[in-house]
């Protein structure tokens, strides 16, 4: 017996082990977690890095190697009668090496350096915004789910009491109490459930695959999705993380800003050239020589006829665009928590008329039950009544779910 015992008890540990549950905020983890555009975001640090090395190379020394070799058709000559100055080959040959180090260019290397961190940084917050924005298609999703769920608990509730109620009716017909075909009508009503099992498993079953799918987990039909205890706030301040997106909006735009303001400013460059050639410098020594020079140079483009100016204001344009594309967002997320606020307070009623209903049914089918059991009543009126009952226990279920759906949704569109 004891043997038993424990079998049993390991029985059911393995089972309850064996049966995978998951939770709406395992969901929204998953999703964040492994939904192909998380992916982006390590993608774009990546480029960024490579494209501020590439910025970053402007201040290192730039080597250029040249080498040529010419012939010319003529040469200068020195107009002197009888002297020995040869004339300069038709044919010269020149190598170089040369180096140049910028030594200023008012700051413009780190303002482009700090224009491609602030796109970093708005691009992965869009990454972050389109991620978080799939909550409420999981939402949907996983509310859908559990109502499919609750919806088979319901429908095996109805199905174990039809049962018990053929085992009575059976006993009735078989003493003569009850109507011979009435067992007949409970059979049917019977094999019209498994017809709604059927139903409910494949669409069940469509929305658990779809759901998979987005948070790339695996998931089945015999997965237990658990019902979540959900809380709103009711609140005006909002914290959607489109709003941290305007923001680094702004903020590229005024790097840019920055950026375009240095474009102009005067450049030093420092220099040096070495080479080997025939002729050197020294035109009038032909063979070949070694050679060297070294110097600093400026460049300023001093006057641009306001180009600079006019770009710095178009840029500047877009800030405008943003406060406009923020209070346009700010306008549309109200609606929507206005329709979810709408949505609460009618669940919240109608769940008190479906209990009340339901009180009512539950007495009229008590009724209903005495009488086929006296053969007041036929097998028919019975099954409607139960029916009856049912539809209202999955409507309560039903407005049940959407009343968390929208809970769910409220903390969604305002972050709590």
């Amino acid at each position: 017996m004891k043997h038993l015992i424990i079998i049993l008890i390991l029985l059911t540990t393995l089972s309850s082990i064996a049966q995978q549950s998951i939770t709406l905020n395992e969901c929204y983890h998953l999703a964040t977690k492994n939904y192909p555009l998380a992916k982006q975001s390590q993608l774009m640090e990546a480029q960024n890095k490579l494209d501020a090395a590439v910025i970053s190379i402007s201040k290192l020394p730039q080597f250029s190697l040249d080498a040529q070799a010419t012939y010319q058709s003529d040469v200068i000559e020195v107009p002197i009668p009888n002297s020995n100055i040869e004339s300069i080959n038709k044919d010269q040959y020149r190598a170089t090496l040369s180096v140049n180090q910028l030594i200023y260019n008012g700051g413009l290397t780190d303002a482009s350096l700090k224009v491609k961190f602030a796109q970093l940084k708005t691009k992965q917050k869009q990454v972050e915004v389109s991620l978080y924005q799939l909550k409420q298609q999981i939402n949907q999703l996983y509310f859908s789910i559990l109502l499919a769920q609750e919806s088979e608990l319901l429908l095996k509730a109805k199905q174990a009491q039809l049962q018990a109620k053929l085992k009575e009716v059976a006993s009735g017909i078989k003493y003569g109490v009850i109507l011979p075909s009435s067992d007949k009508i409970l059979e049917a009503e019977l094999l019209r459930i498994s017809q709604q099992f059927q139903e409910l498993e494949s669409n069940k079953t469509a929305l658990i695959e779809t759901l998979s799918s987005l948070i790339s987990q695996p998931l089945n039909a015999s997965t237990l999705f658990q019902n979540p205890l959900i809380e709103t706030q009711l609140q005006n301040e909002l914290n959607r993380p489109e709003l941290e997106l305007f923001q680094l909006k702004k903020e590229e735009i005024e790097n840019s800003e920055s950026l375009i303001s240095k474009q102009n400013a005067p450049k030093l460059l420092g220099f040096a050239t070495g080479g080997y050639g025939n002729p050197g410098l020294n035109m009038l020594d032909n063979s070949f020589q070694a050679f060297y020079t070294v110097g600093i140079k400026l460049n300023w483009n001093a006057f641009d006829w306001n180009s600079n100016k006019k770009q710095r204001e178009s840029i500047a344009i877009n800030k405008d665009i943003v406060d406009n594309e923020i209070d346009i967002f700010k306008l549309n997320t109200n609606i929507d928590l206005n329709k979810q606020v709408n949505e609460i307070e009618k669940m919240e009623a109608i769940i008190s008329s479906d209990e009340a209903i339901i009180n009512l049914r539950k007495e009229v089918l008590q009724t209903a039950d005495s009488q086929l059991k006296n053969a007041i009543i036929t097998s028919s009126a019975y099954i409607t009544e139960l029916t009856n009952l049912y539809e209202d226990e999955n409507t309560l279920v039903k407005h049940k779910i959407q009343l968390q759906l929208a809970k769910a949704n409220y903390n969604v569109i305002k972050v709590q």
